[in-house]
């Protein structure tokens, strides 16, 4: 999975109008991490479907179908089958921002953008081509024609396990996050900075959420404070302003 620069520690700036104020995410880095996210999961799906569809017999051709197809343009189609279906789903469901707001908002637009007919549209075009190119023979090309539904059974599946991930994931954070919380009320360093680890490893790990990433940066930047002040508790009426925004 792509590692998405969400790191905590880039800014500690503590003023509550940067915190609240700045745009913490934008459109084009959801864009680029799902691109980059959906491409593997669908790279993945495509390797299980050549697997189930081939015969014993040709397993081992699974790679080189595959090698032919990536040369061919497989991964360009892909790139373009996501973006296509990003940016037609959020008009689909009516984002107009440009920005998801959570997790199940991106599945829907990927879902309404009609990303698997693109995969179909374009494993139509690299059989045709890489048939047509003497790379593969007319009776595989045959096969995976005829059982292409089985590989976008495969790659639906990738795709949504992938999303349901991403969602359980956002859950765990606002876990990590309540759990960082309490351990800041009871003024338990140790703990804070047990939570503050699982969030930041959970947050490389997710789509940039605007309302995930306020969160941990106020967290962050109250952790900070307090870490850099040797982990003392005692904070000034701006420091605690800061502070009130988690209960």
């Amino acid at each position: 999975m792509k590692i998405h620069n969400n790191n905590l520690e880039q800014n500690n700036d503590l003023q509550l109008s940067q915190t609240n104020q700045n745009e913490l995410v934008t459109a084009e880095e959801q864009n680029s991490f799902l691109n980059s996210t959906l491409g593997q999961v669908i790279d993945s799906g495509l390797d299980i479907g050549l697997r189930m569809l081939l015969p014993d017999s040709i397993e081992d051709s699974a790679l080189e179908i595959k090698d032919s197809f990536m040369q061919n343009g497989f991964k360009e189609g892909i790139s373009t089958a996501i973006n296509t279906a990003i940016d037609l789903g959020k008009s689909v469901i009516g984002i107009f921002t440009g920005k998801f707001d959570d997790m199940s908002q991106a599945r829907d637009a990927v879902k309404s953008g009609g990303l698997i007919d693109g995969i179909s549209s374009l494993l139509d075009k690299l059989i045709d081509k890489t048939s047509a190119a003497g790379l593969i023979n007319s009776n595989v090309a045959d096969l995976i024609s005829n059982g292409k539904d089985a590989i976008l059974n495969s790659v639906s599946s990738n795709i949504e396990d992938e999303f349901m991930s991403q969602i359980d994931g956002v859950d765990k954070l606002a876990k990590y996050e309540d759990n960082w919380k309490q351990y800041f009320k009871d003024q338990d360093f140790e703990g804070m900075q047990r939570e503050y680890e699982k969030i930041k490893e959970k947050l490389n790990e997710l789509m940039p959420l605007e309302k995930t990433i306020k969160e941990a940066r106020v967290i962050e930047n109250l952790h900070t404070l307090i870490r850099n002040n040797g982990q003392n508790f005692e904070l000034t009426e701006e420091q605690q302003e800061l502070a009130n925004l988690l209960v």
